[in-house]
């Protein structure tokens, strides 16, 4: 279903999508984990970026990248924005933690990124499908 006048899909479209090709209930298991968790390592990555510096105001380019994201999750769906607002607020405050303990937040999020990429590739193989989320 889309909008009428709009090139987006709706979130029932994504939705469905989603669910055609994660039907194994450790598949679903895998990606409850490792889908928020490569997000929170996405977050983690771009956080390691040098900041920005403007007018002396240093500007981490993490507010940059969420931008289109806010902006995609608002146009699908309100709540799912508000979520996602959430969600993304909690890896920006967990990061900047990881950060003020001085803790290598690359070098977290790298192996963090790698692993659950890994658990997304043996959810796909134990489901026996490939992925159509992102078609």
């Amino acid at each position: 279903m889309r909008k009428k006048g709009s090139d987006m899909r709706a979130l029932s479209d994504w939705l469905e999508a989603y669910g055609e090709s994660h039907q194994n209930p450790i598949n679903q298991k895998i990606h409850k984990v490792a889908v928020p968790g490569i997000y929170l390592s996405v977050v983690g990555l771009i956080w390691s970026i040098p900041q920005l510096s403007i007018l002396g105001f240093q500007l981490n380019w993490v507010w940059f990248a969420v931008i289109p994201v806010w902006v995609f999750y608002f146009r699908l769906s309100l709540s799912v924005f508000m979520m996602m607002l959430g969600y993304t607020l909690a890896c920006i405050g967990l990061i900047w933690s990881l950060e003020i303990l001085q803790l290598p937040v690359l070098h977290i999020s790298m192996l963090l990124f790698g692993a659950l990429w890994i658990l997304q590739f043996i959810g796909h193989k134990i489901e026996g499908k490939k992925r159509r989320f992102s078609r």
